[in-house]
């Protein structure tokens, strides 16, 4: 008996684990850059007082990303991940191209499009109820920067936001 909830309590702490990993992968050993960013919804009822963030520089050509802050689906009828190549100008990090296959080197995001749009894991700011409201409404006027670190691998976490 003692083995079997050994056994079950390893289990869950290693899906934990591997739902925790790319985040903590980038944090961990993540370089860190800065992308422009704006609002686009502040708060979820379900999941509380939060950002929704829209990266401008890292749309397509097109300047297409989705209201939500995603950067808008690619259009080649797959799905799946999807790899941003980066570049960056002025300090800026800033999209230079989509694949669906992983870039040999360079900073990129590792993504997916398995809804319609692709997600990158750097879309959300959690705050407070006030914070989240007066951080929505400065990004509206201002505009900020994301802090972000991103791993060899591609994976990203939002850090820190710089309001100007």
């Amino acid at each position: 008996m003692k083995k079997r909830l050994a056994l079950v309590i390893i289990v869950q702490l290693a899906l934990v684990a591997v739902g925790v990993a790319p985040q903590l992968s980038a944090r961990a050993a993540g370089e860190e850059y800065r992308v422009r960013v704006a609002a686009a919804d502040p708060i979820d009822p379900f999941r509380g007082a939060y950002v929704v963030l829209a990266y401008p520089d890292l749309s397509r050509g097109d300047g297409s990303f989705s209201a939500d802050g995603g950067l808008g689906a690619l259009e080649d009828g797959r799905s799946g991940p999807v790899y941003v190549t980066l570049a960056e100008d002025d300090g800026l990090l800033r999209a230079t191209g989509f694949h669906r296959s992983r870039p040999d080197s360079g900073p990129y995001l590792a993504c997916d499009d398995r809804d319609w749009q692709i997600r990158c894991g750097i879309e959300s700011w959690f705050a407070s109820q006030s914070e989240a409201r007066e951080l929505g409404q400065e990004l509206a006027e201002d505009g900020a920067i994301a802090v972000v670190r991103i791993d060899s691998r591609g994976n990203a976490a939002l850090v820190g936001l710089e309001t100007r």
